[in-house]
């Protein structure tokens, strides 16, 4: 592995960029070490009725996108990010995947998984009737997020 670090006097935030060939473990460990270091115990502003909410990461089920308006969905309510996913991709802590190009997921909410070979698989949790469908393309992708959430 090589690791290169490059000091830049104009840069506004630092930034982390991990390129490898495939997501394989020790890629996936590496994301989440520096995850836990930087964006954990940070909460997200969410808007609901003209208030903001601040709301801790871990409460949050699932970010979803819907007419260029994304949606964050808790247990019980839904809020208005006024994030893109992208951006969320990069704010929200490792435990966090993407699973279609119009949602994210909290791996450590996630109740069961029903797959399907030959379309999206269902997504539950507990504690509510909400889910989710996980596009074929990111599956693999979530399961090595799951698996990582197992080992802990």
């Amino acid at each position: 592995m090589k690791i290169t670090i490059e000091v830049d006097e104009k840069c506004n935030e630092d930034q982390v960029i991990i390129r490898c060939q495939e997501l394989n473990e020790t890629v996936e460990k590496i994301q989440k070490s520096i995850s836990e270091m930087t964006n954990v115990d940070k909460e997200i502003v969410l808007y609901k009725d003209k208030k903001e909410f601040y709301i801790p990461p871990d409460d949050i089920l699932f970010f979803e996108a819907v007419d260029n308006v994304v949606w964050a969905h808790t247990v019980d309510d839904i809020f208005l990010t006024k994030y893109k996913l992208y951006e969320l991709e990069r704010l929200m802590p490792w435990y966090f995947s993407r699973i279609s190009k119009s949602a994210i997921v909290n791996t450590n909410k996630i109740y069961s998984i029903t797959k399907n070979i030959t379309s999206s698989s269902k997504i539950e949790f507990r504690g509510t009737p909400k889910k989710i469908y996980a596009s074929r393309s990111y599956y693999k992708m979530l399961m090595l997020k799951m698996n990582e959430r197992i080992k802990k």
